[in-house]
C-alpha cells in the first residue's frame, strides 16, 4: 500500500488532469455561458483527452516500431557480414594475383560497410524521431492554445473599473462591469494556463528526448509568464 501511494505522487495522473479540465470547463460555462472563453475551455478539455488517450497507444506503437527497427537493423548487419564473408572467400580463392588489384575490392567492401552503418543508424534512430515529431506537434498545439488564452485576457483592463476611468470611442465593451466578474474571468484564464503547462508535462511523461523536455520547459515558462501578467491585473482591481 505504501509503495502504491508513493508511486501515485511520482508522476502525473492523466485521468486526474482530464477531470480537472472538465471541472474547469463546467465552471466557466456556468459563470460565462455566452463568452468565447467557454469555447477555449471546450478545446482545452478536448486536447487533454486526446493527450491522455494517445499516451498509452503511443507507447504501444512506439514499442512496436522500436522492435521492428531493431529487427531490421539485425537483418542489415547479418546480410552485410554474409556478403563480406562471401566476397572475401571468393577473393581468397579466385582473387587478383597482384596486390594493387585488391584496391577496388577493398574500396567496394568499405563502401558496403559504410552504407550498412548508415542504414543501421537510421533504423536505430527512427522510433525516437517519430516520437519527437508526434510530441512536437502536440506541444505546438498547446503553445498556440496558450496564446489564445492570453488573447482573451489581453483586453480585460482593471483600469476601466476605477471611478476615474473615461472611455473613448475606441474603448472596447468587455461586458465585465464589476470587479468580481473580471476577477473570475481572469482567474479562469490563469487556471487554463496552469493546466496547459500540466498537459504539456503529461505529453513528455514517458519521453527522455532533450528536445521534447526543452520544449515542455519553454511552454511552462511561457504559461508562467502569462500567469504573472494576469495576477498583476487581479491585484489592480478595485477593492483588493
Amino acid at each position: 500500500m505504501t509503495e502504491l501511494s508513493s508511486e501515485r505522487y511520482q508522476r502525473l495522473n492523466a485521468v486526474d488532469v482530464v477531470e480537472t479540465t472538465r471541472t474547469l470547463q463546467r465552471r466557466v460555462t456556468a459563470r460565462f455561458p455566452d463568452r468565447g472563453l467557454c469555447h477555449v475551455a471546450d478545446e482545452l478539455c478536448r486536447v487533454a483527452r486526446q493527450v491522455a488517450d494517445s499516451a498509452s497507444t503511443a507507447r504501444v506503437r512506439l514499442r512496436r516500431i522500436r522492435v521492428g527497427s531493431r529487427a531490421l537493423s539485425v537483418v542489415v548487419v547479418l546480410i552485410t557480414v554474409a556478403a563480406l564473408a562471401l566476397t572475401l572467400r571468393d577473393a581468397a580463392t579466385n582473387g587478383p594475383e597482384r596486390s594493387f588489384e585488391w584496391l577496388p575490392l577493398i574500396e567496394s567492401m568499405i563502401n558496403d560497410v559504410v552504407f550498412a552503418a548508415i542504414a543501421v543508424f537510421f533504423l536505430y534512430a527512427l522510433p525516437n524521431r517519430m516520437e519527437r515529431s508526434y510530441l512536437l506537434g502536440q506541444l505546438h498545439r498547446l503553445r498556440s492554445l496558450a496564446h489564445i488564452v492570453d488573447m482573451h485576457q489581453l483586453t480585460k483592463d482593471p483600469e476601466r473599473l476605477h471611478p476615474e476611468f473615461r472611455s473613448t470611442p475606441e474603448t472596447l465593451d468587455i461586458e465585465l462591469s464589476t470587479p468580481q466578474a473580471m476577477e473570475n474571468y481572469l482567474d479562469y484564464c490563469s487556471e487554463m494556463l496552469s493546466l496547459l503547462g500540466k498537459i504539456a508535462a503529461l505529453c513528455a511523461e514517458e519521453s527522455q528526448d532533450s528536445v521534447i523536455l526543452d520544449t515542455v520547459s519553454t511552454i511552462e515558462a511561457l504559461t508562467t509568464g502569462m500567469n504573472g501578467k494576469i495576477w498583476q491585473k487581479i491585484s489592480l482591481l478595485p477593492g483588493r
